[in-house]
């Protein structure tokens, strides 16, 4: 299990205590932050009754833009971290406020990237008291197949998971065992996500020789990673199943679904008709900026970052041409709660065998 994060400065939130029985498993409380290269998002959840999956006790997402600039410079700029920094001393205040069991924090792209990554996360344990871990793209991508594991069905061979992040896409090559967990048997990460994109591309984005051109570099990439694994060949034999987890595919499921507003119920887990997906993606291209701007599942926010993330789907389509497409809103914030969570579990069964052990022996 990967170190927890610490409070080591500033207000600590109270420890709460190991659970001592399973009665007292679903009355401990978890936290999981991510930093990522667009957004600073904190999830706190408590072990489900039945024991598997959590409840949400509360969240926090805020856009922050930590690695705008950052493909030019080489550098996380002053504006990016102050913003950051505005972002995580809120979550320290949330987690100051309540016990919690475990912590895990962790940061990705932007500062795995970023010359002053590391001094950055330095000033934020100085300042703020939350120490952050700097993941691979390999832990993320095991961190989303975690999280997105209960949405496999039994007719699943295989799947491909990929998670279209701020600064990079991550695509999971994955074995769905019957009677074990899944087992990730190739991954590949592009350096190509929906804010290094939207500065490379700019406005070229929303012509469709832009839009085109931005599909073909990624295809490009994506098929070098086909040809070692032979997905599109599996796809065509059956039982693999494309999963997409992340601001891309939930807002192609909003628009595909017509809601009014977006409703994560709704989203999460549904599974829709590729077709039905690529047309969404033509309707969010045909709208433009403002069209964007004032659409219900998009908003003023995300405009600029809406079309390379299709960019991106569309690329994965034409390499890997599956019939449906199931879309996740769940990632790394869901994985890294069930890893604390499983870990605890692992903890208080072998502790309950010894004592069992020790009173028969």
């Amino acid at each position: 299990m990967p170190e927890d994060a610490a409070f080591a400065l500033g207000p600590s939130p109270p420890a709460a205590a190991a659970p001592s029985s399973r009665g007292d498993w679903p009355s401990l409380t978890y936290a999981a932050l991510d930093l990522g290269t667009n957004n600073c998002r904190l999830l706190v959840g408590s072990p489900a009754n039945c024991g598997q999956g959590f409840r949400v006790i509360d969240s926090f997402s805020r856009i922050v833009r930590l690695g705008e600039g950052l493909a030019g410079s080489g550098n996380l700029s002053d504006a990016a971290m102050d913003r950051a920094l505005g972002a995580l001393r809120a979550c320290a205040d949330k987690l100051s406020r309540r016990p919690v069991r475990h912590v895990q924090a962790i940061a990705t792209e932007a500062c795995r990237r970023a010359t002053n990554g590391a001094a950055f996360l330095a000033r934020v344990e100085a300042e703020i008291g939350l120490r952050l871990r700097i993941i691979t793209a390999r832990e993320e991508a095991e961190l989303a197949m975690e999280a997105c594991g209960p949405l496999l069905g039994r007719e699943d061979r295989r799947v491909l998971l990929f998670d279209i992040g701020g600064g990079s896409t991550e695509i999971a090559w994955i074995r769905v065992r019957p009677d074990a967990a899944p087992e990730m048997i190739g991954y590949t990460s592009l350096p190509l996500g929906v804010v290094t994109l939207a500065e490379r591309a700019g406005d070229d984005c929303f012509t469709e020789a832009g839009f085109s051109a931005v599909v073909d570099e990624v295809a490009a990439r994506l098929a070098c990673f086909d040809s070692v694994h032979s997905i599109g060949r599996e796809i065509r034999f059956g039982g693999v199943r494309l999963m997409g987890t992340s601001g891309t595919v939930t807002t192609l499921a909003g628009v595909a679904l017509a809601l009014p507003r977006y409703r994560r119920p709704l989203v999460d887990g549904q599974t829709l008709d590729c077709h039905t997906a690529d047309a969404a993606l033509g309707d969010l291209f045909a709208l433009g900026r403002e069209g964007l701007a004032a659409h219900p599942c998009v908003g003023p926010d995300r405009v600029d970052f809406v079309l390379p993330g299709c960019a991106v789907y569309a690329a994965i389509r034409r390499v890997w041409p599956a019939p449906r497409l199931t879309v996740a809103d769940r990632g790394l914030r869901e994985g890294m709660l069930l890893r604390m969570m499983r870990a605890d579990r692992t903890a208080l069964r072998r502790r309950e065998s010894r004592q069992h052990h020790a009173t028969h022996a």
